[in-house]
């Protein structure tokens, strides 16, 4: 009857150890998803965010990309030019140098151009 008694315990006592390596497995591999799914939910959902516009593949400086965004929201030149802190010339020569490089004759030519070459973020909506 003693050696019974010993028997069940080492069976319960294997079937515990059993159980937590299980739950420990099992914790493991949720804590997996769940860092995969925060590292995926970040990567999909801040992409606005974080990624800056190249315009470099085309010549366009940061200030051109800059000044494209702007009239992509719909700005006049007067006001890129107080956007910007540039006089309203420097603002028309910036937009002229878009037109050449864009190789376009007018703003809206520009903007879905820029939109198309992924310049500028394309409007959600």
């Amino acid at each position: 009857m003693g050696l019974l008694m010993v028997l069940l315990q080492v069976i319960h006592y294997k079937a515990m150890v059993r159980d937590i390596q299980m739950e420990l497995f099992g914790g493991i591999i949720g804590l997996l998803f769940l860092v995969f799914g925060i590292w995926l939910g970040m990567k999909l959902f801040n992409k606005n965010t974080s990624e800056k516009y190249d315009g470099s593949k085309l010549g366009l400086s940061k200030r051109e990309v800059e000044v494209l965004e702007l009239l992509a929201q719909g700005f006049s030149n007067q006001e890129v030019a107080d956007k910007l802190f540039v006089s309203l010339n420097t603002a028309k020569t910036h937009i002229s140098n878009i037109y050449t490089k864009l190789n376009v004759k007018r703003r809206t030519q520009a903007i879905q151009k820029a939109r198309d070459l992924a310049l500028i973020p394309t409007p959600k909506g």
